[in-house]
Formats: C-alpha cells, sequence, structure tokens
C-alpha cells in the first residue's frame, strides 16, 4: 500500500526585501507596507557606514569591496528576524544577483519584490527628492548594475508608476494571498 506524497507547505513569508534603484520608492513604499502589515520597516540606507554615504554623496559609486559590510548587517537582519518570527520589511537596493545571494536569497520565507520603474520615472523623482545623499547623477550607474531578478528568485515585480497605496495593496495581496 502506498501513500500519497505531499509537497511540505511552504514556510510564511515573514520578511520582505524591496529592492530597485535609488528613487524607486523604497522607503516609501517599505513604511506604508510594513505599517499596513504590523511588521516593522528598516531603510537599508540606514546601514551604509559613514565612508559609502561620503561616497555616494560626492558622487562615486559604491564598488562591491564597498557593498560587502552593508549586505552583511542587512543579510544578519533578516536572519534574525526570520528566525525569531518578526515581521519585517528592508528596502535595499540589491541591484545584482551576487547581492541578493549575500542577503540569503532566494529564501521561501523572504519575499523579493523589485519595485520596477523607467529611468525617466525615476529621473523624475529623483529630482524633486531633497535631503537625500544620492544625488541623480549615479542614477545612470544604478540601472548599468541592475540584474532584473529571474524567475529562479521568484521575485513579484512591482510597477512604480502607480499610487503608493496600489502598490501596496498588490504587495500585500501577495504575502498573504486571499
Amino acid at each position: 500500500m502506498s501513500q500519497a506524497l505531499h509537497p511540505e507547505p511552504a514556510p510564511p513569508v515573514s520578511a520582505i526585501v524591496l529592492m530597485g534603484v535609488c528613487g524607486c520608492g523604497k522607503t516609501e513604499i517599505g513604511r506604508r507596507l510594513a505599517a499596513a502589515l504590523g511588521w516593522t520597516f528598516h531603510d537599508g540606507d540606514d546601514f551604509h557606514p559613514p565612508a559609502n554615504v561620503e561616497k555616494m554623496r560626492s558622487g562615486r559609486p559604491l564598488d562591491d569591496d564597498d557593498r560587502g559590510p552593508w549586505l552583511d548587517a542587512l543579510a544578519r537582519l533578516l536572519r534574525e528576524s526570520v528566525a525569531a518570527g518578526r515581521g519585517v520589511v528592508v528596502g535595499c537596493s540589491a541591484l545584482a544577483r551576487r547581492y541578493r545571494a549575500r542577503l540569503g536569497l532566494p529564501d521561501p520565507r523572504i519575499m523579493l519584490v523589485h519595485l520596477d520603474g523607467t529611468a525617466d520615472t525615476i529621473r523624475k523623482r529623483l529630482e524633486q527628492r531633497a535631503g537625500h545623499f544620492m544625488p541623480t547623477t549615479l542614477l545612470d550607474s544604478q540601472f548599468a548594475t541592475l540584474e532584473r531578478p529571474t524567475p529562479a528568485e521568484g521575485a513579484v515585480v512591482v510597477d512604480v508608476g502607480v499610487e503608493p497605496d496600489a502598490i501596496v495593496r498588490q504587495i500585500s495581496a501577495a504575502v498573504t494571498p486571499r
């Protein structure tokens, strides 16, 4: 007598990484999404060491040596949050696959969301943004570095050309399907 095999159910998502180029809305969407889910938001920019911030402020893109400690700190945050079952939303550019791998992705407990938009849309947003260390001049280097998620990464891709509340609803529905 054979018993039918049933796949193990996927573990619940307890973390979301919002990825994308500067100006795509990671912070704004992250704050709103975390509030909607009752989770905590962490802005990846807050994890950059001062030398990284100064380098970007001066208009120089980061290299992999600059990004390493930053990505490791975010990976630790994600691991600890998932292990503790604390819902967390993290805004992190994570532009290259190797950066996402360093964050521990893919992981069925962590949803990757690519906040995607055209260079023109993002540039207009950056030109209207005040008080951020990332100059508009680095946008081209961000798009040059961007490796769009592959199907194997299981990312949810969201067009940032719509209203923030619509983006939050789309992501929320993917986290808690009806």
